[in-house]
């Protein structure tokens, strides 16, 4: 029996209302939003796995956003209201997942509610680093030189709320230095003004900092806040090492969609990343930064964030840290 005519029109506003399936004539980008600027580590991962997915899909074309500011808020809730969950996917790290749940009282987002995880991207070693202006060649003479400063020591980090941030204040919960925050919007702009000397040190992500310590020398290792020492860097001892027992902190990533993507864009897109996880390509890429990769599942990958928002959340409330 034919459909009357109001009921017709009610029914195709309906449809024409809903979130477009991707198809196989679907030839629109993908919008990669990065919450961090634009050549640090967080983006240089992007691209390179991007490169390789775009292959794994059969030439689908993905853009990458960057949206940083704000602690990667600016870009989860860009991504987290997106009106078109087929066509925007975000690198959700150690902040939007772990930390900021717990750093501010209020977000326009919900970490576990308002995004599908897809599956883990990589997780950064983290070294400190200092500027050649810094007359510290290990953690002793480090701590030595850093305690000798009255008013405390300005120290350089990829954003508040970062894992850069928070595992220095790890440390300065460790060693009772004082130290003061200069947080910058992303790794790379850090990175710069430790190579300028407007501040002296820094737990950067491997990815950020390697092309200066292995080639040039600019920016000298003191140690690396991993259980062991990094394979591609071996000469640079861990911090545990040097008298930080059990000292541990990773940046680490992940790739998340809109809570509103059907389970079968998910399943295509994990995929495509692990299959670019395990490309030749994205392991050497990965292997000069001295990044470890993580495929697997959207399962696993919701484990690890649960399990990181409660170890980092211990600290934050511990320590009072708020940001808003």
């Amino acid at each position: 029996m034919a459909l009357a005519l109001p009921l017709r029109r009610m029914l195709i506003a309906t449809l024409l209302s809903l979130p477009l399936l991707a198809s196989a004539d679907d030839t629109r980008p993908i919008e990669w939003v990065v919450g961090y600027a634009a050549g640090g580590g967080s983006d240089v991962v992007a691209r390179t796995v991007a490169e390789q997915m775009a292959k794994a899909l059969g030439g689908q074309t993905f853009i990458v956003n960057n949206k940083p500011g704000a602690a990667t808020n600016i870009a989860a809730d860009f991504v987290a209201k997106t009106k078109d969950p087929m066509h925007v996917m975000l690198t959700a790290d150690f902040a939007t997942l772990a930390a900021n749940p717990s750093l501010f009282s209020k977000l326009s987002y919900n970490a576990e509610k308002d995004f599908a995880p897809v599956g883990l991207l990589a997780r950064f070693p983290l070294i400190l680093v200092v500027g050649s202006n810094v007359p510290a060649k290990n953690l002793k003479e480090f701590i030595g030189w850093a305690k000798s400063n009255a008013d405390g020591t300005p120290y350089a980090s990829a954003g508040a709320g970062s894992p850069h941030h928070l595992a220095t204040e790890l440390l300065r919960e460790r060693t009772g230095l004082k130290l003061n925050h200069v947080p910058y919007r992303g790794a790379a702009p850090a990175v710069q003004d430790l190579l300028g000397g407007q501040v002296p040190f820094g737990l950067m992500d491997s990815a950020s900092v390697q092309q200066y310590l292995v080639s040039g020398g600019k920016l000298r290792a003191i140690g690396v806040a991993s259980p062991k020492r990094l394979p591609t860097m071996s000469e640079i001892p861990t911090l545990a090492e040097q008298g930080l027992a059990d000292f541990e902190a990773y940046a680490w990533q992940g790739l998340v969609v809109p809570a509103a993507t059907p389970p079968e864009q998910i399943a295509k897109l994990n995929k495509a990343l692990v299959a670019a996880l395990e490309s030749t390509p994205v392991k050497a890429r990965f292997q000069t930064l001295a990044l470890e990769a993580l495929p697997g599942t959207p399962q696993q990958m919701a484990a690890y964030a649960r399990s990181e928002r409660e170890r980092w959340g211990k600290l934050i409330r511990a320590n009072n840290i708020k940001l808003d």
